[in-house]
């Protein structure tokens, strides 16, 4: 029997039921009711005021604000794993519209980045023409599945009315500073009026009035949340471009290409969003998140709390961080991060009298050994470098530094377990108590002072120990001085003691450290935002006034950076922008009161992060061309309520992978226009939901390659491929792994709605799941089985009687009503699907015509689902109103709780009976009954009873003497 013939389940000629609900008929359904959408404008979201403005009566809802990650419109188009999160919301927006809800529900694309560049550069294509074709194929695929967006509000980023406002934020950005005082964001004129007045004191000392404008601009780089710097970066020769820490994997090549990534100093942009660390630590604890996301967070911010201490060093001094200040007195040695910028400071001539051959590597001089050695560093990942079971390397650089708490000349080293990324880019070595510490001082031969007194047997002679000893519940010993001792203390104490005593001398303080570093935000590439900057003679960067944005993409000839070999880590970057010269140089205007001048602009490119920092914002108010959102729809849409304190949006479904990239970026522009009053919320995103994915078999042969998964033979509990065996593995989704289904395949074959209702039924939404095309007939089936529930197949007519239901149907319909809400609200489909399909089997086995009353019930139960059907189901119904906006049934208390329940009765935990009793039932009535049963009373057989445990309405368990 076919699974799609027409005529498969009712016995009846393809010619006896024209009418009945079959793949071709769900496609002429489908396509009218989504151009009737689109004409209708269905799922157009009123604001307040402006140019979207609706009815009031909408507006005066309870709003909802629901929201998908930005897709990045791929040229390979979607496959049926990609919609999953789209539904999703889009089922959820719907059952909010029908509770009574103003819903805002759209999508935009996130839509520069790299394959569309990479693309240019093999073709010569200039990027928006493919991109924008990719739009328009992603567009097309997900009005198929009748997604209820409202597209006035959809956009591009690579739109210049778009990237105009991304530019602007940057502005606000670049011009603001973070007052610690106030713990907040001030404008940098704010900051510029303090120094000129002399409430606030010049770095470095002097008066502002006299300091040259580049003196002035290096200052105000100091503070500003934007600005750009020479640092060490991760620069990726294969690709021509810096990449920021969480674009490189684990194993130090780039997350695009799989190139190596190399350590270098260049200069480049950087937001300053470690002035937000506290925050965006503490505001966590606010937010919807899953406790997951919200841990990854925590961590890669990493904050921790210790002191800095300054080690003298030939008239200078090196500062570290260390969260055991008590250990001070056990610090033999120091490390420096190779990349260091203290280092070549300190590096000497020649190695001073007495150095231990094992320090020097073997080179002639501290120089050599120190640029060797960076050489090498330079090319491991950071995971790399710290990686524990690794051996310990690193170099001499010919200087002592001094001991504070003793006075000790320590070695000065640096060594690749150590990172600039972490406190200062230094340390003080504590062998005896870090394990790290601890092999190295052993590998180089370096003192293993014990200072704290061990509690596993082991004693304080250092030479006998094989691991280091670091405890929190042992005594501090071998610590004192004339001025200070921490002898015989508890860590706890002997931390606030030596901390206490370190700011008291001027050569340290307690403090908090983070593991966030500050954003970099250049790239070397052509398709990204422009900046908006441009520098003067004296290389000052000054920030375009409002009215000349959007800075625009200029044309180019060359979309490529210059790439180099992989592995050619003495190399820099070259930006295709750089090469257009009548665009880099120009004569401007800036409006400071200084006429035309000529200037130079930046030739890097803004991430393709920035886009996505703050598109929920650009949602709200998209066709604003004065204004980056209105206050009052930013307000209705996004700002706090009760138990929501930052505001944000209402729902954010999308992928855990971006836990510590784009949630983060996003959560710190957020905050800083909610600082400049830009916004009145402070998060973006209230409440997030990250969704599974949906994974697919992969089929390889005997050489380890995929094959097509739609030619696989199974048999004989095997797989075959062209006659020979395959392996069958569950991976993703995807066109490299031979396995991918095109929605277009799904909804020509069944339909849209049976898509959709097949993706929510596979199981709990945040839980992966493996597709199987075969198992979509089942949803297929439940669609077919509704349609002729109310539909004749022979004549097309509605069949439906205006009569009464009988109790059980009622019964059955109030507590699918009940559930499927309830399961609506928690986004938990799978299970409202369920419901529907028991309460559509009950009328279904039930026979004869449904009321009316049941019949719409059921049709706005499926609705958020399977909304196309719904609407035709809706109109044969004899409406002429959208079902869309239609309110959801509530059930009758009365017909949602059972007449009566099943008690089980136990003795020695053996079921002896089963009881239909009253939910209602008491503890006392129910044991009474109990103990009256025959089967009851047969199975204790006159034995006494020590105990009768109860648990009305559904257990009775007897202990018998």
């Amino acid at each position: 029997m076919s699974e799609t013939n027409p005529a498969a389940a009712t016995g009846m000629s393809a010619d006896a039921a024209p009418h009945r609900y079959t793949a071709a008929m769900a496609a002429e359904i489908e396509a009218r009711w989504q151009d009737f959408w689109d004409a209708d404008g269905t799922y157009a979201a009123p604001n307040p005021e402006g140019d979207l403005a609706g009815d009031p009566a909408v507006v005066a809802r309870p709003k909802k604000f629901i929201m998908d990650m930005f897709p990045y419109p791929s040229g390979a188009g979607l496959h049926v794993g990609h919609p999953l999160g789209y539904i999703a919301t889009d089922v959820f927006a719907r059952f909010q519209r029908m509770t009574g809800h103003n819903v805002l529900h759209t999508l935009g694309f996130d839509a520069f980045g790299l394959p569309a560049e990479q693309h240019a550069v093999q073709t010569g294509e200039h990027p928006r023409v493919t991109t924008e074709a990719a739009i328009n194929n992603m567009k097309s695929q997900l009005r198929r599945l009748g997604l209820g967006h409202d597209k006035r509000r959809s956009f591009a980023t690579i739109d210049p009315d778009y990237y105009k406002w991304t530019q602007w934020i940057f502005l606000q950005i670049f011009n603001s500073w973070y007052d610690d005082e106030a713990a907040k964001a001030r404008p940098i004129a704010e900051l510029v009026a303090q120094f000129e007045s002399g409430e606030r004191a010049v770095p470095g000392g002097g008066s502002w009035d006299v300091l040259s404008a580049t003196e002035r601009a290096d200052v105000l780089s100091g503070f500003r949340l934007a600005y750009a710097s020479d640092s060490p970066v991760n620069w990726c020769p294969g690709l021509g471009t810096v990449l920021a820490n969480e674009e490189v994997t684990a194993d130090g090549r780039s997350e695009r290409g799989n190139f190596p990534v190399f350590k270098a100093k260049l200069r480049q942009w950087n937001m300053r969003i470690t002035a937000y660390a506290d925050r965006l630590l503490d505001d966590l604890d606010a937010l919807d998140w899953p406790e997951a996301i919200k841990l990854q967070q925590r961590n890669w911010i990493g904050r921790s709390e210790g002191a800095r201490v300054d080690f003298p060093i030939d008239g200078e001094h090196i500062t570290v961080f260390t969260t055991r200040p008590d250990t001070l007195f056990g610090a033999s040695y120091m490390v420096l991060a190779p990349e260091h910028p203290l280092v070549d400071k300190f590096v000497p001539a020649a190695w001073p009298e007495g150095t231990h051959d094992v320090w020097t590597g073997g080179y002639a001089t501290p120089g050599e050994a120190v640029a060797a050695y960076r050489a090498q560093a330079a090319s491991k990942s950071d995971v790399e470098r710290q990686a524990e079971a690794k051996d310990k390397t690193g170099v001499f650089i010919g200087a002592y530094a001094t001991n504070p708490v003793n006075g000790e000349q320590v070695p000065v080293f640096i060594a690749d377990y150590v990172l600039m990324g972490y406190g200062t880019g230094a340390i003080m070595a504590v062998p005896a108590g870090d394990q790290r510490d601890f092999e190295f001082a052993r590998a180089f031969e370096l003192p293993i002072v014990c200072i704290v007194e061990p509690t596993d047997g082991r004693g304080t002679d250092t030479a006998t120990w094989e691991s280091a000893f670091g405890s929190y519940d042992a005594k501090i010993i071998n610590s004192s001085n004339d001025d200070i001792s921490l002898d015989g203390l508890p860590v706890a104490e002997a931390k606030a003691r030596i901390t206490e005593w370190l700011a008291r001398k001027g050569i340290g303080e307690g403090t908090v450290n983070f593991r966030l570093r500050d954003w970099l935000f250049s790239r070397q590439r052509y398709w990204g935002e422009p900046f908006p900057i441009v520098y003067d003679e004296d290389g000052v960067a000054h920030s375009l006034p409002e009215s000349m944005l959007p800075l625009e993409l200029p044309e180019v000839e060359d979309y490529s950076p210059r790439t180099f070999a992989p592995d050619d880590a003495d190399t820099s970057p070259e930006t295709p922008l750089s090469r257009n010269e009548d665009w880099v140089n120009v004569t401007l205007d800036l409006g400071d009161g200084r006429g035309p001048r000529a200037y130079r602009r930046e030739t890097n490119t803004m991430p393709n992060w920035a886009g996505s920092c703050w598109y929920e914002l650009r949602y709200l108010d998209p066709h604003n061309s004065e204004q980056l959102v209105d206050p009052e729809i930013e307000r209705y849409w996004m700002g706090p309520r009760e138990g929501r304190p930052h505001g944000g949006v209402d729902l954010y479904v999308g992928g855990a992978e971006h836990a510590v990239l784009h949630l983060l970026y996003a959560r710190f522009w957020s905050k800083v226009l909610y600082d400049l009053g830009h916004v009145s919320s402070a998060e973006p995103f209230h409440k997030l939901f990250n969704q599974g994915m949906i994974q697919a078999y992969v089929y390889r042969d005997s050489r380890g390659f995929p094959v097509p998964a739609a030619e696989i033979e199974e048999r004989d509990g095997g797989f075959y491929f062209e006659g020979e065996p395959v392996k069958r593995e569950l991976g993703k989704m995807g066109k490299s792994l031979k396995n991918s289904v095109t929605p277009e395949a799904i909804c020509a074959e069944y339909g849209a709605d049976t898509l959709r209702l097949y993706e929510m039924a596979m199981g709990p939404l945040d839980v992966s799941r493996p597709w199987d095309t075969r198992a979509v007939v089942g949803q297929y089936r439940l669609l077919q089985r509704l349609w002729r529930n109310i539909v004749d197949e022979a004549t097309g007519e509605v069949t439906v009687v205006d009569t009464e239901a009988d109790e059980p149907t009622l019964r059955a319909l109030h507590k699918a009503i009940d559930g499927v809400r309830q399961d609506l609200e928690g986004l938990r489909f799978n299970t409202a699907i369920a419901k529907i399909t028991e309460l559509n089997n009950h009328l279904t086995k039930a026979g004869g015509a449904l009321p009316r009353t049941v019949a719409e019930g059921l049709v706005l139960l499926v609705a958020p689902l399977a909304p196309h059907i719904a609407e035709e189901l809706w109109r044969k119904l004899g409406h002429t109103d959208s079902v869309v906006h239609q309110d959801l049934p509530v059930a009758d208390p009365a017909y949602v709780v059972d007449e009566s329940v099943t008690c089980v009765v136990q003795i020695k935990g053996k079921v002896k009976a089963r009881l239909e009793v009253s939910p209602a039932i008491s503890d006392e009535e129910l044991e009474k009954v109990a103990l009256a049963d025959e089967n009851v009373v047969k199975a204790l057989d006159g034995a006494g009873i020590r105990k009768v445990i109860v648990r009305a309405p559904k257990l009775v368990n007897i202990v018998p003497a």
